[in-house]
């Protein structure tokens, strides 16, 4: 059995546990925050998720574990195929990962520190998500879905990814930057509604106290 290795409030581990239990393949979790020798053999940048395939072969970084749960699991796809709409899907998942969640992340430790960041930081961040919510604004069709009439995972990558851009941005910058685009509206409700989501928010929501506490354990705060 495939085996996801992280920890239920990293939102880049939930895009990999939507995919996974959309596609309806059978896995077990492994609870780590990483860290040691042992950690680097499954994931050599020491980042969080990562899998343990069912041969026993190890991958990390969230696009290329999505990348081959498509190729390995081809039932139920999250990529249409024709080349160009897939290009499309993938092209939205790099857009919001580049413009939404790289830059909302650099907030994020004073996020965690309970501090405010410095002013001319917010600003750089706030000037970067104008413009990933302005592509976005283009690309998606939210109609019901993020590219039209075909669930993919541009949907689940952005909706793990602007659960950071809500964190960080309702608490350093006082805006939600995917307010911004009305028609995003119902289809958060449509992702926050599906049984994945509802499962993976309320095992996000079991691991917030021992993730915070590893949290002042690690950078003492």
């Amino acid at each position: 059995m495939l085996t996801l290795h992280g920890f239920p409030y990293s939102n880049y581990y939930n895009i990999v546990k939507h995919a996974l239990l959309y596609k309806d393949i059978p896995f077990r979790e492994d609870l780590t925050y990483g860290g040691g020798e042992d950690w680097l053999q499954i994931s050599p940048a020491s980042k969080v998720p990562a899998i343990t395939t069912e041969n026993g072969d190890s991958l990390s970084e969230t696009s290329v574990i999505c990348d081959y749960l498509e190729e390995a699991y081809p039932d139920r796809p999250l990529y249409p195929e024709d080349p160009y709409r897939r290009a499309q899907v993938r092209q939205i998942m790099k857009m919001s990962e580049l413009y939404l969640e790289l830059s909302s992340r650099q907030l994020l430790p004073h996020v965690l520190g309970q501090r405010q960041a410095p002013e001319p930081l917010k600003e750089q961040v706030r000037q970067t998500l104008q413009r990933g919510i302005a592509a976005l604004d283009h690309l998606c069709r939210f109609d019901p879905w993020v590219t039209g009439a075909e669930f993919s995972m541009a949907d689940i990558y952005l909706r793990y990814v602007s659960g950071m851009v809500r964190t960080v941005g309702e608490n350093q910058l006082q805006w939600y930057a995917l307010s911004d685009i009305p028609a995003a509206a119902n289809w958060e409700a449509a992702m926050a509604e599906s049984p994945a989501a509802v499962k993976i928010d309320a095992d996000k929501q079991a691991n917030a106290s021992e993730f915070f506490a590893y949290i002042r354990q690690r950078y003492g705060s």
